[in-house]
């Protein structure tokens, strides 16, 4: 029973499993956008969702993506990972011949109103195009190809050139110039904005962006009553390492963390094991482990390469700082009264004991014989699954 059920789970959890960098391995002409997809992590992103439409750009088209620096390059790709299906047969039949479809750039809280939406419309005679969702925009892309469907959950077809760079070379602050208290300000996270300003903490953030920076910060509701007065009887340098825990020195957008795996080191890691975060994930769900104490990242405040800024539900506490609460005593039970021996029947059995022997007797065989047609029944339900 075990086994059978061990194996009806992994059907259902590899049905949604794709990896777009083995796909696209096997053709060579999407090499350079494969790889762009790779060095700006779009290929995790990609792989952890489960309904997804890649539109590929083959090597020669590119070259109008060359010598941008790889955050531009990452937001004029998110324009080409819709969070939809769309296979040829869809694409050439549109309801009202157009329609705006999701990106994964509008996720990213980069995106100013609808610029992370795409606008698709069959131009018929065999034509689709591909543009910004902007009043006026040019459909600057058209559909060339169909390459690789699985299921109705990925999809990869060729377009014939980027949607639009304008995107990518519109005058948003780099990441290193960004505010970033004012997106957390903005995001509910104003009481975490306000510590790391005061603790000097958000210089280290800043001197770290660069790099690659990835922040959870807790929302406004995580500071309670009792989370405040452990913080405050906190000394100056541990109330450091509790923010500095709370980073790490690499860029992780959701998908990287989602296939993340063993204990991650943070920015106040000193050592091998030391203040370090264990992630785990279920569907879109995210949750940090401490040792102490879980969150659970709630949005995607910005995400923006090299700089990812989340918020999470609670303060996390490193175990080198906190200790888990102790677990409730066992309440005492009652004692109850001895009950009075049972007189005895004849052959050394009560009469009670007597007359429940008979019921055994005579209603065990039928709730038997339920439990195991019930037992069957599933069974046969479960291989019948496997099986398809």
């Amino acid at each position: 029973m075990k086994l059978l059920g061990l194996l009806l789970l992994s059907v259902l959890c590899c049905a949604n499993a794709f990896n777009i960098t083995k796909i696209l391995d096997a053709y060579p002409e999407y090499s350079m956008f494969n790889d762009d997809l790779t060095r700006t992590k779009l290929a995790d992103e990609i792989n952890s969702r489960q309904t997804i439409t890649v539109l590929a750009v083959n090597n020669a088209a590119m070259a109008s993506l060359s010598g941008m620096d790889l955050a531009s390059i990452k937001r004029a790709l998110s324009l080409h990972v819709v969070l939809d299906f769309y296979d040829p047969e869809k694409l050439h039949q549109v309801t009202n011949g157009t329609t705006l479809s999701t990106t994964l750039y509008q996720t990213t809280g980069a995106a100013a109103g609808n610029g992370g939406f795409i606008n698709i419309t069959d131009l018929k005679g065999g034509k689709v195009g591909f543009g910004l969702a902007g009043h006026g925009a040019k459909l600057d892309s058209t559909y060339v190809k169909s390459v690789k469907q699985e299921g109705y959950n990925l999809s990869v077809v060729e377009v014939s050139q980027p949607i639009t760079t304008s995107v990518a070379e519109a005058p948003t602050p780099s990441p290193s110039n960004m505010n970033i208290t004012a997106v957390l300000i903005k995001g509910g996270c104003k009481i975490f904005a306000d510590l790391i300003s005061t603790t000097g903490v958000l210089k280290s953030y800043e001197d770290s962006i660069q790099g690659g920076l990835t922040v959870f910060a807790p929302r406004d509701s995580a500071f309670t009553g009792v989370t405040n007065k452990m913080l405050t009887k906190l000394s100056s340098e541990d109330k450091v390492a509790v923010l500095e825990f709370h980073a790490l020195t690499i860029y992780s957008p959701l998908g990287t963390l989602k296939t993340s795996n063993g204990p991650i080191a943070t920015m106040a890691s000193t050592g091998a094991g030391k203040y370090v975060l264990t992630v785990t994930s279920s569907g879109d769900t995210v949750m940090l482990n401490t040792g102490i104490n879980k969150a659970t990242i709630t949005s995607s405040l910005l995400d923006d390469q090299p700089l990812a800024l989340f918020s999470v539900d609670k303060v996390l506490k490193p175990k080198e700082l906190f200790v888990a609460a102790p677990a409730p005593a066992p309440t005492p039970e009652a004692e109850t009264p001895e009950a009075p021996a049972p007189a005895k029947a004849k052959h050394g059995k009560s009469p009670a004991a007597s007359e429940a022997s008979k019921s055994t007797s005579t209603s065990f065989a039928p709730a038997t014989a339920k439990v195991c047609s019930g037992l069957l029944a599933f069974l046969v339900g479960c291989v019948g699954v496997i099986m398809l």
